[in-house]
Formats: structure tokens, sequence, C-alpha cells
């Protein structure tokens, strides 16, 4: 049951990690998007068992999470502007 928590709370902090270090860059992707590419991609693949799949799409909703607002604006690419960055937000 930890390991669920720290995977999720993991992917956060990754996200918004990676939210205030490569927000700058144009270039790349919205993490929201990679949060979603996470989630899917351990249910396409059928050796895996189940609770390394629950951890790694619990990971990708982590992920997915520090990026919402992002994601309900739908921003795909680009740089989000941010004066102060906060790491705990949802962004």
């Amino acid at each position: 049951m930890v390991e669920y928590f720290l995977a999720s709370v993991g992917g956060y902090g990754l996200g918004r990690m990676g939210h205030i270090f490569g927000g700058e860059i144009w270039w790349i992707p919205h993490h929201w998007i990679l949060g979603v590419i996470i989630v899917i991609a351990p249910l396409l693949f059928k050796k895996i068992s189940w609770p390394i799949k629950i951890i790694v799409i619990l990971f990708g909703l982590g992920v997915f999470i520090s990026d919402f607002n992002d994601f309900l604006a739908l921003k795909t690419f680009g740089v989000d502007g941010i004066e102060i960055p906060k790491f705990w937000g949802i962004d």
C-alpha cells in the first residue's frame, strides 16, 4: 500500500520538477501528455503483473495531476510563463 502512495507522490514531484526546471523549453510537450502516455502504456503489455501496472499507472496519474491546469486549457506545447515557480500547486 505504501508503494502505491509513493508512486503517485513521486510522479507528482517529478512532474512539478519538470515543470519548474523544463517549463521554459518551448518544443517539449506539456507533461500532462506524458502522464497520459504513462497511464496507458502498462495496459498494453500483458506480461507485466498487475501490482506493477498499478504502480506505473499511479505514477502517471501523479505526473498528469501536476499539470492539470494545462490539461484543462489543452495546452500541448509552449512556455507557461511562470513568474514565481511553486512546487506544491497544480499548474
